[in-house]
């Protein structure tokens, strides 16, 4: 038995005979937060007073940046163009494994480009890039799983930059998960820092292009803006230890908006405060909005993130809205774009093809006298 279901039924009970008295406490702590939200709607200045302080006491605190205007405000979606270019990448790694017989990975991208009203299929597109050798090892050691993901996502937008650089006329490109770029921030900074000059430069470049760049992040979890509600509520003593001081844990951005925002309205739009605020600035300084993409009776909240230069453009936004809306309906009844969904159809690397390019790798070195290794036993006992 690969599990002790007493020990995890007796934990279940536990956590079965607590579930009301929780529920209660979450329910009271919603409230408040839709209060405060309410009550600070229209004092973004105020607001902003906070979190000037909130930043001088943790810098690398993360949280919503309130901008001019109503936090409360919503926008319904407007037509999206008549003629419109969207394109979307996605991505998949194999790590190296040192229980396998030959060291190797690959990072996998997959991409779609669809015109909007032309009557055209979708182009579709798949960049394999195999990692070898030297290939697989860092200034500081091995390729770590991190590092890894950091070169797949910028082999993502790399991509969309250049599909972007062979479309004429208004294009939005997509990734699924924020714009913001995470990786081995602890582990090899000088690779990270490396790689976030790349994506710095192809966001500018994109901009240069007029590309609306976005990241869509479905069913998010953050709590963005109710930790700017939080900020708002404490003292100046309670602001010298604000990453301690969280009053309304629990509560999420998610369930705030998915109370605010009718079927396909976007809120507001907010600034990002996070710890690599000072990386991206000025037209690349990034911003968000959350769009409800569900029903009136199913709510479905996700927050696309996206470079300022977006953020100041009207019609971008709404026709970054109107096309995430038309892609979300074409899934029915579980809302998330479709042409991020292809995207990642397309990158996706089945455990058939992982062991193709294993084979096909491990013959090519015994052809050309090259070393071959052993299966690990520990391997070979799990086959």
């Amino acid at each position: 038995m690969a599990i002790n279901f007493q020990q995890v039924f007796e934990r279940i009970r536990e956590i079965g005979l607590g579930a009301k008295q929780r529920r209660e406490t979450l329910e009271g702590l919603r409230a408040h937060a839709l209060n405060l939200f309410q009550h600070w709607a229209e004092k973004t200045d105020e607001l902003n007073a906070k979190l000037e302080r909130a930043r001088q006491a943790d810098s690398s605190l993360r949280c919503a940046i309130p901008l001019p205007g109503s936090l409360a405000s919503a926008r319904d979606p407007r037509p999206a163009p008549a003629k419109l270019t969207l394109l979307a990448a996605d991505g998949s790694q194999i790590a190296p494994d040192r229980h396998a017989a030959v060291l190797y990975s690959l990072v996998n991208v997959g991409a779609i480009v669809m015109e909007i009203g032309s009557g055209r299929a979708p182009d579709v597109f798949t960049d394999s890039h195999l990692l070898f050798d030297d290939e697989l090892f860092t200034e500081t050691g091995s390729l770590t799983a991190e590092a890894l993901e950091l070169q797949r996502d910028i082999a993502e937008r790399r991509k969309l930059l250049d599909l972007a650089r062979q479309v004429t006329g208004p294009c939005v490109a997509l990734t699924d998960g924020p714009v913001e770029l995470w990786g081995a921030k602890d582990g090899n900074e000088e690779d990270y820092r490396r790689n976030l000059d790349l994506h710095k430069s192809i966001l500018s470049q994109m901009q240069a292009r007029g590309v609306i760049v976005a990241g869509y992040v479905d069913k998010p979890g953050a709590d963005l803006v109710i930790r700017l509600l939080e900020i708002a509520t404490l003292s100046d003593d309670q602001m010298k230890d604000v990453r301690r001081q969280h009053p309304l844990r629990g509560v999420t951005d998610r369930w705030l908006f998915g109370r605010l925002l009718k079927a396909g309205q976007r809120s507001a739009v907010f600034g990002l405060q996070s710890s690599s605020r000072a990386h991206y600035t000025g037209d690349l300084a990034l911003h968000f909005f959350y769009l409800n993409a569900g029903s009136e009776r199913h709510p479905a909240l996700a927050r696309v993130e996206f470079p300022r230069w977006v953020a100041e453009d009207e019609e971008a936004l709404d026709a970054l809205h109107a096309a995430l809306l038309d892609q979300c309906r074409m899934m029915g009844a579980r809302p998330y774009p479709y042409i991020l969904h292809r995207a990642h159809e397309i990158a996706v690397v089945r455990f058939e093809e992982k062991r193709q390019v294993e084979q096909m790798l491990e013959i090519e070195l015994r052809k050309a006298g090259g070393e071959v290794d052993e299966k690990s036993n520990k391997q070979s006992a799990k086959e």
